[in-house]
């Protein structure tokens, strides 16, 4: 158990794109005939970034290429590109440096390429994916999150209802449990809001702002 007597101030932030995690949101654009279908799908791990990519890719199984990047964690740790295909260079890192330049994290993108016939050449074929990027991160537009600190608190069961009722004040319940005694699983921006209760600190969590 421990007291706070010191402020313990927020740490981190980071943003992504403002849907739910596993929400789609797509864009397309048309290049001198060639059609770019862009897709951005909030993610929270690299197998759930290769299941979108495997998905889209079955879905619309009739075009020539589903180039894709994505990007994972608070500080970016995480970066995958895939030209398939295309000329090295010409699709995959202009999608990822799309989505970097705007601070984005836990995203994947995937732009599907239908060939219109004429050749865009390396430089058109870059402008063309970074811009059907760009398109659909502005559709999909942004959220905060937040590093929240999760926390533990025991009560006796008498006093359990007026702790629950100030702890839910104080941030985010995760968890209940009653049985000799309450245990409250508690997520706060900081623990120096819980100000004398004591607890057991048990790690951060990412917390949409």
């Amino acid at each position: 158990m421990a007291t706070v007597s010191a402020r313990l101030a927020l740490m981190d932030t980071y943003r992504t794109i403002d849907v739910e995690v596993g929400g789609v949101v797509q864009a397309e654009i048309v290049v001198q005939r060639s059609r770019f279908l862009a897709q951005a799908c909030r993610v929270e791990s690299e197998e759930m970034a290769r299941s979108f990519i495997a998905e889209t890719r079955a879905l619309h199984h009739d075009a020539r290429h589903h180039c894709t990047a994505f990007v994972l964690g608070a500080e970016n740790a995480i970066r995958r590109t895939n030209d398939d295909g295309e000329p090295a260079g010409t699709a995959g890192r202009p999608i990822l440096d799309s989505i970097v330049g705007r601070g984005l994290g836990d995203v994947a993108v995937v732009v599907t390429r239908w060939f219109g016939g004429t050749l865009l050449g390396t430089g058109g074929l870059a402008r063309a994916y970074g811009e059907a990027t760009s398109a659909v991160l502005q559709l999909a537009g942004e959220r905060d999150r937040e590093r929240w600190q999760r926390v533990r608190v025991r009560s006796a069961l008498a006093s359990a209802g007026e702790l629950d009722h100030r702890l839910r004040q104080l941030g985010r319940m995760i968890a209940v449990d009653y049985d000799n005694e309450a245990v409250f699983t508690v997520a706060v921006r900081d623990l120096a809001d819980l100000g004398r209760i004591d607890f057991e600190p048990i790690g951060a969590i990412w917390q949409d702002g």
